[in-house]
């Protein structure tokens, strides 16, 4: 769901067996001319041995390779003190993640190939996972191309870049995907605020094709369809896919539902076509509620939909006297800088407890976060505050995290983001 800067530390690891720099070196496609050194500080080679792909601008040897020589977008090859081959990476030297890791074998340098090489795997994966083409066909790090996000939308994609070096490739790409899959349109919605980190302009463009006005995403047999340029992120949320199907599983006949930051309603959809009996959509957006609206009567269905912030719509359901079976919260990340940690604990605590206070008897809480910042455990703390101050008893049923079309690099904890719990929720223990 967007990129997130954060400065990781990880365990040290032995450091792996030298190799020799390649003899013929590579020439970027952002700028003619090989891809020069740039050599890190003693030690600092470890953590990116141990399988990480960032590389931050205190730990280059400014004196031997200074950042100054690259421009943004430049490719380099990162060594070692000792003049160990590392990996081709891309560099923005006014970034504090300064390079970025793109391959580590010295004879597969960054070009066309590397590109076609890594969108096939990143393919096989999806075709695997899913029937139909509705997926993230491409996760950033996790898929070895750092910086990029491509979400398919049957024969229209949509992408975003995130870094200056992903932006230098931006070509190359969009004709590696034209080849390989041959969609109708490649849209570039790279408006994300993450861009500024990296000093680049928001913007949205047609790689090539005619974009529409909207998507069409499918999920478990439903058609969803979200605005493309004023929608959110690249139009829709795969990452929740599997997690709304877990929901199903929960419900009961004749359940009433409020779904809390509904964007186009693919959680109360999902539960009325499971056999809820009715459903509640609060966004803030009236587009969005005005898409969770059309959704809902394309699927055969109907929904109420109220336009308000999150917080206000749900103090005002309680005073009104609604009582609701589940809850879902599925709200935007509260939490973008470590340092928003403890105002974004305090926001997570005060939803959860709104939420509790609508579910009547027994009930099922599904709380969402996609704040990397805000541990797993952090959100089991929110969620059991605001049961104790709910005079409420909470039983985890499950955890889930994002959809397997958004692979975990093991490496690297920032691609690990969304977490969900499913909670029973009732007023003691027998």
């Amino acid at each position: 769901m967007g990129s997130r800067e954060h400065v990781y530390t990880a365990a040290r690891a032995e450091p792996p067996i030298e190799l020799a720099l390649p003899t013929a070196p590579s020439t970027s496609p952002a700028h003619d001319g090989p891809a020069r050194e740039l050599r890190l500080k003693r030690g600092e080679e470890r953590r990116l041995s141990s399988g990480h792909l960032w590389v931050f601008s205190n730990e280059i040897d400014s004196d031997a390779t200074p950042l100054s020589a690259f421009a943004p977008g430049d490719l380099a090859q990162i060594t070692s003190q000792r003049s160990q081959f590392l990996g081709y990476a891309y560099v923005n030297p006014h970034a504090l993640i300064c390079a970025r890791i793109l391959s580590r074998e010295p004879a597969h340098p960054v070009d066309r190939a590397l590109v076609d090489t890594r969108l096939r795997a990143a393919l096989a994966l999806r075709e695997r996972l899913h029937r139909e083409p509705y997926y993230r066909l491409v996760f950033g790090e996790s898929d070895g191309l750092p910086g990029l996000v491509l979400d398919r939308y049957g024969d229209v994609l949509v992408g975003q870049i995130a870094t200056a070096g992903m932006e230098a490739l931006q070509e190359t790409v969009a004709a590696a995907v034209r080849e390989l899959l041959a969609p109708t349109c490649l849209y570039w919605k790279n408006d994300s605020a993450a861009r500024q980190l990296e000093q680049l302009p928001q913007v949205a463009q047609t790689a090539f094709g005619e974009a529409p006005a909207e998507i069409t995403a499918m999920e478990a047999g439903l058609r969803f369809a979200a605005p493309l340029m004023q929608g959110q992120k690249t139009g829709w949320f795969y990452d929740q896919t599997h997690n709304r199907a877990r929901l199903v599983r929960y419900l009961w006949p004749r359940a009433r539902v409020l779904d809390v930051c509904s964007y186009a309603g693919a959680w109360a959809i999902t539960a009325l076509k499971a056999g809820a009996a009715a459903a509640s959509c609060i966004d803030s957006s009236q587009t969005a509620l005005d898409f969770a609206a059309r959704n809902a009567q394309s699927n055969g269905v109907a929904l109420e939909t109220i336009h308000a912030d999150a917080f206000d719509a749900m103090k005002a359901l309680h005073e009104r006297g609604e009582r609701f079976d589940v809850v879902v919260l599925d709200p935007p990340a509260f939490i973008k800088r470590k340092k928003d940690v403890p105002q974004g604990q305090a926001a997570y605590r005060k939803l959860n407890q709104l939420a509790l206070a609508l579910i009547e008897g027994e009930g099922l809480l599904v709380s969402c976060s996609c704040s990397y910042h805000l541990a797993p455990e952090e959100l089991v703390t929110a969620i059991q505050s605001a049961a104790r101050h709910s005079g409420r008893f909470v039983q985890i049923l499950e955890s889930g995290g994002q959809s397997p079309d958004h692979p975990v690099h093991p490496a690297i904890p920032e691609t690990r983001y969304l977490k969900a719990f499913f909670c029973r929720v009732t007023r003691g223990v027998s």
